[in-house]
């Protein structure tokens, strides 16, 4: 059974940064797209970053673009995403996803989600 366990978020004031964590079990990934999406309250999931394997190309929404950076350590079977200059637009849940069907959507599993918030 594919079991996604994010952490790492937390409060953070603008300009600051923060660093997620996903923790993957069941099976192996390395060979899957993975990636992350955040759900606003009252507004549909968006898209923030995903990285394919070998050789782990990425793909960012525009709003995270040069401010977030996603990586993967298949050893550890985990992704993770390095959020810098974090913004109070960036405040919502983010949550893990694996086996992406396009660069950008359909993902086949999801994560719980862990809160990022991000104070003005």
């Amino acid at each position: 059974q594919v079991q996604l366990v994010e952490s790492g978020g937390g409060s953070v004031q603008a300009g600051g940064s923060l660093r997620l964590s996903c923790a993957a079990s069941g099976r192996t990934f390395s060979a899957y797209r993975m990636g992350w999406f955040r759900q606003a309250q009252g507004k549909e999931r968006e898209f923030v970053a995903s990285i394919g394997w070998i050789p782990y190309s990425t793909t960012y929404a525009d709003s995270v673009k040069g401010r977030f950076t996603i990586s993967r350590d298949n050893a550890k079977n985990a992704i993770f995403l390095q959020m810098n200059t974090c913004e109070p637009e960036d405040t919502t849940v983010y949550c893990c996803t694996t086996d992406l069907k396009e660069t950008t959507r359909y993902p086949n599993y999801w994560g719980k989600g862990t809160l990022v918030t991000v104070s003005s």
